[in-house]
């Protein structure tokens, strides 16, 4: 099987070429590859597959990722399947520039969350158009140490994103949130937040189906929609533990943009 790693601010992954949608890809597959010990290690699975080959498979609400030619069809490390992932689609994107899938510098990816509009800057950052982020009200969750409190955010997969005093870096993270299940019957991302300057977060994310994570592109952006006041628009630089993003809110919705690299390339035998 041919592979692919990549990060865009250290949210790793494992890329698995399949143009013809050839690949049988199991639950039991993912955790295997994304295992740091026994297999490849990452925090999820891009599978990169023509959409044209997913035939009926799509559902409704990933109807406009038809007209993009190729899909990203996203895993976490346990299997589950997410809607989107922002640092997944800069990788991807990256990923078809650097196996010369496409070669223009602006293009569309498909998502179940929908086609996502992608520009290559000429500093070599990747720019995705995240579309309109939903405010749902708001809600807590139960962390290992304390119960943190914040907004509930659709950046086409759920989020709570949570402002905290003092540094993110004392929040425990270490155990899975507990969410109230009437608000987020399928799970949530857990983002901590704090702003340290004017235009300046810093912020921690518990993964659903993945565990805290070095970086979280939909939590960035919910991050970010979460600390600007409903309405207004905002440019906000978000740092995690990977690096730094940067965030475009306006009445469209929402651009996240860093950087994205392919780091190695080879083949592996599943036992």
């Amino acid at each position: 099987m041919r592979f692919a790693k990549g990060h865009g601010t250290e949210n790793d992954f494992v890329i698995l070429p399949d143009p013809d949608g050839e690949l049988q890809v199991t639950e039991e597959t993912v955790r295997l590859l994304c295992n740091r010990r026994a297999g490849i290690g990452g925090d999820g699975i891009l599978r990169v597959v023509r959409t044209s080959a997913l035939g009926e498979t799509l559902a409704p609400a990933a109807r406009t990722a038809e007209r993009a030619e190729w899909f990203m069809d996203y895993r976490n490390s346990d299997g589950s399947i997410a809607e989107m992932c922002g640092n997944g689609v800069r990788v991807f994107a990256r990923y078809l520039l650097h196996a010369g899938y496409v070669r223009a510098d602006r293009f569309e990816v498909g998502t179940r969350d929908g086609a996502k509009g992608v520009v290559i800057e000429p500093n070599g950052d990747v720019t995705i158009d995240m579309g309109r982020v939903e405010r749902q009200g708001t809600s807590s969750a139960k962390l290992a140490r304390q119960v943190v409190h914040g907004a509930q955010i659709s950046v086409g997969n759920p989020h709570l994103a949570c402002e905290v005093e003092g540094p993110v870096a004392d929040v425990d993270l270490s155990q899975l949130p507990e969410l109230d299940a009437e608000a987020f019957p399928q799970g949530a991302n857990v983002e901590v937040y704090t702003e340290t300057a004017p235009g300046v977060l810093e912020m921690r994310v518990y993964e659903r189906g993945s565990g805290e994570t070095r970086s979280c592109g939909t939590g960035i952006v919910a991050a970010a929609a979460a600390a600007t006041p409903e309405g207004e628009g905002a440019t906000w630089r978000v740092r995690v533990l990977g690096g730094e993003c940067t965030v475009y809110l306006d009445a469209s919705g929402a651009r996240l943009s860093g950087p994205a690299v392919i780091v190695a390339e080879g083949e592996t035998v599943l036992v």
